[in-house]
């Protein structure tokens, strides 16, 4: 007899923010463990496209998985299924010329809003880093 999935299938959402700031300074705080440090984890290092992301003493490692100067990059938990991932994705706004922040990460439906408030405020944080 085939065993039940016990986990729920995460599904994908995206969050948008709008930074003061040019796309080749936001991505610095994006793509560098220097950078990431800042807003986004307490201690942030990297070797080898695998970035070691440490919060009250917890370590979690994300593998690099794709990226492009100024437009993107992208990340997978270790522990995450393959195609699961977050990404930060770097756009300018058509009529205002505004930089703009898509943050695309996975969870479970009844997740997405506490994911969503935990998510704003790194980005906040973030704002107050780059003075956005």
């Amino acid at each position: 007899m085939a065993k039940k999935a016990n986990m729920a299938k995460k599904i994908n959402y995206t969050l948008e923010y709008q930074v003061r700031c040019s796309p080749g300074i936001l991505y610095e705080f994006l793509a560098t463990p220097a950078g990431l440090q800042e807003w986004f984890a307490d201690k942030v290092d990297a070797r080898d496209h695998i970035f070691s992301f440490t919060w009250n003493g917890a370590e979690e490692k994300a593998e690099l998985v794709d990226q492009n100067q100024d437009e993107y990059v992208r990340f997978r938990w270790l522990a995450a299924p393959q195609d699961e991932y977050f990404e930060f994705r770097i756009q300018r706004g058509e009529v205002t010329n505004e930089t703009v922040l898509l943050v695309n990460d996975f969870a479970e439906k009844k997740e997405v809003a506490d994911q969503s408030q935990l998510w704003n405020a790194q980005v906040k944080d973030l704002m107050h880093r780059i003075g956005s």
